[in-house]
């Protein structure tokens, strides 16, 4: 471990081969794990749990308490998962008594400036790229990719392998497997090319197609584009996926290409 003119409060725990650059700060009530570089000039606050073969690139801020005028001092968590990349200036906040934590998960990358408040869940595989801005209370589902720019409201979900476009105000729930882009915020087309990309067959493609023709094409009413999902397109475990997203999506999904 190199912490030369670093500040390291002898409590912390640090693992093996970890570089923590000069001027970082680390609080008592942190723990590093193998591998993971910390830049110069990062802060990492109690109740910090970084993973393995991190890297953590200079003015990060990672576990301090909410800006939530609530908090009053308890004790919650940030966890960052294994091999998760946090760039320059990122801020990351301690959760409150909602999830007693905030989340990150493995693969990630945090592009600069990017800000995720308290209690946010953030899965793994998920890139954030610059300045997008999380408010309290999101689920970010495995990789999901938002784009720079992208402002979240609190308390929303968005779905696994989703694309944001950047600059976008998302204010409802984004469901699984789509392009979402344009003011407000409105499906474009599924995220064909990421798809194809992690795997997935032409079959399952074509399935999460017909789903969301359905949905946001042929009906202007939700409701209605799920029976007719359910009705007409073979039976698929992501035509069912995505279904479930929606009918759970209590604070309302974001409109179709034709609302």
């Amino acid at each position: 471990m190199s912490e030369l003119r670093a500040n390291i409060h002898p409590d912390a725990k640090i693992g093996d081969n970890v570089t923590i650059e000069p001027f970082s700060t680390v609080y008592a009530d942190v723990e590093i794990g193998e591998g993971t570089w910390v830049g110069p000039n990062v802060t990492i606050m109690d109740g910090a749990r970084i993973g393995k073969n991190c890297r953590i690139f200079p003015g990060a801020v990672i576990s301090a308490i909410p800006q939530d005028l609530k908090y009053a001092g308890e004790e919650t968590h940030t966890f960052i998962g294994d091999n998760t990349t946090i760039r320059e200036c990122v801020t990351i906040n301690k959760g409150t008594t909602d999830a007693w934590k905030t989340e990150v998960g493995s693969n990630c990358l945090l592009m600069a400036y990017v800000h995720v408040a308290h209690d946010c869940i953030v899965g793994n595989n998920v890139i954030l790229a610059n300045c997008v801005n999380l408010a309290g209370h999101i689920t970010i589902e495995d990789h999901a990719i938002l784009e720079g720019m992208v402002a979240v409201q609190q308390f929303l979900r968005i779905g696994a392998h989703s694309f944001i476009a950047g600059g976008s105000l998302v204010r409802k729930n984004v469901p699984p497997f789509v392009r979402a882009a344009r003011e407000p915020l409105s499906y474009v087309g599924i995220n064909a090319i990421g798809l194809k990309r992690r795997g997935f067959s032409e079959n399952d493609i074509r399935a999460i197609e017909d789903t969301y023709r359905h949905i946001y094409v042929l009906n202007t009413v939700t409701s209605k584009g799920i029976q007719s999902a359910r009705k007409s397109v073979v039976d698929n475990a992501y035509r069912d996926e995505v279904i479930a997203f929606i009918e759970a999506s209590e604070n309302g999904v974001m409109r179709g290409s034709n609302s």
